[in-house]
């Protein structure tokens, strides 16, 4: 089962409608309300973005990366997911000088289980990941952000700044994250 993270993301009804179109086994659920028992049930996990800061979510979506690494369990962290996913890890993220919002193409640079070649996304975010630290790999990046796709090592952890949910290349992104 896969259990998708709503952070508060105005997009996250996206990733649930696809998910019920792939006839993918999911529970969704508000951060407030996921349990160990949730993340112990789970065989993979979405991390979704958010509206506003919120120091509990950060400490819990943390807490659920944490799991993922441990337990070796493919996570897939939604813009304001892999930030999390950054900072967790020790990489930071920082303001940008002006909001990304709408269609963009990124480049994919790493050979991926995810994505190849040139990737057309929605963008809508005022943060970006600044520095990865020694544990994350950047996968891809496009002219307003060095960081699009990372990866955890070697691991089924990835994330994205841009919201695949919001174009057809992003929803196949999430399509080939559930197969792994």
């Amino acid at each position: 089962m896969l259990l998708l993270v709503d952070n508060g993301s105005v997009f996250t009804k996206k990733i649930v409608e696809f998910l019920d179109f792939a006839k993918t086994d999911h529970v969704s659920s508000p951060f407030d309300k996921i349990n160990p028992n949730d993340l112990n049930k789970s065989d993979s996990i979405i991390l979704s973005g958010r509206r506003h800061n919120d120091q509990k979510m950060n400490a819990l979506n943390s807490k659920i990366i944490n799991h993922c690494i441990v337990q070796n369990k493919p996570m897939l962290g939604i813009c304001y997911g892999a930030e999390i996913l950054a900072l967790t890890v020790g990489g930071t993220i920082r303001k940008m000088s002006s909001i990304q919002k709408g269609p963009s193409t990124i480049q994919v640079t790493q050979q991926n289980p995810l994505c190849s070649g040139m990737v057309q996304v929605y963008q809508s975010h005022s943060y970006e990941i600044s520095t990865l630290g020694k544990s994350l790999i950047q996968l891809a990046h496009s002219d307003s952000c060095k960081y699009e796709i990372i990866q955890y090592k070697n691991s089924k952890i990835y994330g994205t700044q841009f919201h695949p949910e919001m174009t057809h290349d992003g929803l196949f992104l999430i399509e080939k994250f559930i197969k792994l």
